[in-house]
């Protein structure tokens, strides 16, 4: 089980790091399927939830290319996320992935950055998992954005030889980075 509370220190942008297969992806897509349910008068699966309405739901998750349209996964990721920044309101959920993974890492950790800073301007509900510690780095001190990271635990870390390292995921959101 996870939790997550956006908005209520005024917080709206969470800023999610960890481990790949660390369960970012999962807990995001968690995130929104519950949001859907909810607003649909549904049953949730969860102890309490509490939220309000939440007018559109945007996702860029996973990587995908367009070979029929000769577009690579990066270009469909930024025609995406075009899509997403043209159409999202102060309530909206929107999700975003790993965005900019498509390219350099300088390029990448750019638009991301800048992507995250229009979204923590409009005080969109935002779930962003990225890679990138610059990000981390350049939002830590920032009062718009929450740091959160999906936990996990090394035994060995300080093993010289790498291959004695294990690593076990806990799938467990926590605050800070």
């Amino acid at each position: 089980p996870n939790g997550i509370d956006i908005g209520s220190d005024g917080k709206y942008f969470e800023l999610i790091t960890g481990a790949n297969m660390g369960g970012k992806s999962t807990y995001m897509r968690q995130v929104a399927l519950l949001c859907i349910l909810a607003q649909i008068g549904s049953l949730v699966p969860a102890e309490a939830m509490s939220l309000s309405i939440v007018d559109r739901t945007f996702t860029r998750l996973g990587a995908n290319d367009n070979i029929m349209q000769n577009q690579s996964t990066f270009l469909v990721e930024l025609n995406e996320t075009s899509i997403i920044l043209k159409h999202c309101t102060s309530n909206s959920l929107v999700l975003l992935d790993e965005l900019g993974r498509g390219t350099s890492t300088y390029d990448g950790t750019a638009i991301a950055r800048a992507v995250a800073d229009f979204l923590a301007n409009l005080n969109c509900r935002t779930l962003f998992s990225t890679h990138y510690h610059a990000l981390v780095d350049s939002f830590h001190d920032d009062q718009r954005i929450h740091l959160g990271h999906m936990a996990c635990v090394v035994e060995n870390e300080n093993d010289e030889d790498i291959t004695k390292e294990n690593v076990t995921f806990l799938y467990k959101y926590t605050s800070g980075w």
